[in-house]
């Protein structure tokens, strides 16, 4: 069966970023037709099971009210639902799974019933039109115009044709971009196209950030969860071998799972921590971190754990439960720009290298359960995503194709060390969004640390200028994911949660406005008139001290929630 719909603004993919689109659309009064590959909404926050990656301002400053609105709904989910101890609960700053890559992390299926309670009036009033297990597989364009797309249900196969007056591309990976023919970028830019201290000499299009296909476990001490030696094990065994974690700092340069001293790390210490801990975590600026105390002990198990069994009243939980996301970072290959039987294989590795890690972990990584190898104990969690081996519904994806755009933001506009930057950063008159991440970037540095790690204190936080969101001939798409005008180096810090959460809820507006003000598709033939600009204007600005403030967080050695250093998504 081909069904055809119409609508005003088609978003293709329920992605962090496409589902805040949906929500900036609909708020305004749009109708809004916002479609899914798989079953889960909310991308990298909860398909792909990456807790939140944010600046150290979240709590207090530096994102949109929407997303404080999330943040704050998932904070009241736990509050509601669950028993959680008295300190827990009177916890301003609570954070269910303790880790100390977030002040926020949370269980993947919290992150979707928050989201869909955030949707829910708009899906019942019918302003948005969710359909999920629809993939995109036709781009029709008409000149410098999308017509529709094409959607095949990845469940029988039925196609539906969604004309639309704006289409949003809020995959994972740009997918229209490609379907389109829709001008973008790959991999990473030259120096002499981009100008950037950190560009490499000449483009290199398969130069991708790794992804990572993450896997819940928790922990059963005693108990034998071994699961079956993966197939291409020992192709991944040997990266196993000096497992740290996700972090250039000494204090990690161990293959320690557990924290030193946790005598029972299935209910390690919960999420109040010391009073420097929760000052630290709702924003305290003017000095550095606390050092990490016991609840935030820089051990393996703790980085991205999303539920903490401390947290919550004896015999509510056994164990807590962590994502692991360390070590098992694929770059054996690439997602763009290869063939689609090539990228199929790609992630299919991915799957077999973090299956392979949870083997490790419990076979051999010393020192193990008793002091001896591995911890048996590990137990994959199927019913943290519903998938049969606990790996997530979708890998991480760190990078996608990007749009050729009007304007494109570089590292010049925000590298400290560059002519006219060291007061301040560039100043954008049509800024759309502030963002607060450093420039992360997975890949070796020549002075021996990660890129991460080697410009960290050199950038400032970054502005979003409407530009980047103009493709520089489609008049009627707008990315709203992963996929603006960055560079391969920019898209380190905008790639994250906030940033992309932002991305999406700019794009909707412009949607929204460019159809309030009448600016209609040209007919066949005609010219195309320009994309309405609105007005300049940055609706989630930051206070005055906003930039001297993170300047003095980041030229520390530590930018932290509770004394965690130099994390690395």
């Amino acid at each position: 069966m081909h069904r055809e719909w119409h609508a005003e603004i088609l978003i293709v993919g329920a992605s962090f970023g496409g589902v805040s689109a949906a929500l900036a659309a609909a708020r305004a009064g749009r109708r809004v037709v916002l479609t899914e590959e798989t079953g889960w909404i909310g991308g990298q926050a909860t398909a792909q099971g990456v807790p939140l990656d944010e600046h150290p301002w979240i709590e207090r400053y530096g994102s949109s009210e929407s997303y404080r609105q999330f943040r704050r709904s998932v904070r009241e989910y736990y509050r509601r639902n669950y028993p959680l101890t008295e300190q827990s609960r009177a916890d301003r700053a609570f954070n269910p799974g303790a880790g100390w890559v977030s002040a926020l992390c949370f269980e993947p299926k919290v992150g979707r019933a928050v989201l869909d309670e955030m949707l829910a009036p708009y899906l019942s009033a019918g302003r948005i039109l969710l359909m999920l297990h629809h993939r995109p597989v036709v781009v029709q364009a008409d000149g410098d115009l999308i017509r529709a797309v094409t959607l095949a249900c990845t469940r029988g196969g039925d196609l539906l044709t969604v004309a639309a007056d704006y289409v949003l591309d809020a995959t994972d990976l740009g997918e229209l971009l490609e379907l389109g023919k829709i001008e973008h970028v790959i991999g990473a830019e030259a120096h002499d196209e981009t100008g950037e201290p950190t560009a490499l000499e000449q483009a290199d299009p398969l130069r991708q950030q790794g992804f990572t296909h993450l896997v819940a476990v928790d922990y059963r001490p005693g108990e034998d969860h071994t699961i079956e030696r993966p197939l291409d094990y020992d192709r991944f065994r040997a990266g196993f071998a000096s497992l740290v974690g996700m972090s250039d700092d000494a204090a990690l340069r161990q293959r320690r799972l557990f924290g030193a001293g946790m005598a029972d790390p299935t209910r390690s210490a919960g999420s109040v921590g010391t009073a420097e801990d929760r000052e630290t975590r709702a924003g305290g600026l003017g000095r550095r971190a606390a050092a990490p105390s016991r609840p935030y002990q820089f051990c393996i198990w703790n980085f991205r754990r999303v539920l903490c069994a401390a947290n919550f009243l004896p015999g509510t939980v056994d164990s807590d439960v962590t994502m692991l996301m360390s070590g098992n970072e694929y770059r054996g290959g690439v997602l763009c720009g290869v063939p689609a039987a090539e990228a199929a294989a790609n992630r299919e590795a991915a799957r077999r290298m973090s299956l392979a890690l949870v083997h490790f972990l419990q076979a051999e990584v010393e020192p193990g359960y008793g002091g001896g190898r591995g911890f048996p104990g590990i137990r994959p969690r199927p019913d943290v995503f519903d998938t049969a081996d606990g790996l997530a519904v979708q890998p991480y994806i760190r990078e996608s194709r990007r749009i050729r755009a009007e304007y494109t933001v570089t590292e010049r506009s925000f590298h400290r060390e560059q002519p006219g930057r060291q007061a301040a950063p560039e100043r954008f008159p049509d800024a759309v969004a502030v963002g607060g991440y450093r420039i992360d970037v997975h890949e070796p540095h020549p002075a021996g640390q990660s890129y991460t790690l080697s410009l960290h204190g050199k950038h400032w936080p970054q502005q979003l200028p409407l530009g980047a969101l103009l493709p520089i001939r489609v008049d009627n798409l707008l990315p709203a994911s992963k996929n603006i005008g960055a560079t391969h180096v920019t898209n380190g810090c905008f790639r994250l949660h906030p940033n992309e959460w932002s991305t999406g809820e700019a794009a909707g507006h412009l949607a929204v406005f460019c159809l309030d003000h009448a600016v209609p598709p040209p007919a066949p033939g005609g010219a195309p008139p320009p994309v309405a600009r609105p007005p300049p204007r940055a609706p989630c600005a930051p206070p005055p001290n906003w930039w001297p403030a993170c300047n003095g967080a980041w030229s520390g050695t530590a930018w932290n929630w509770s004394g965690r250093t130099g994390s690395r998504r």
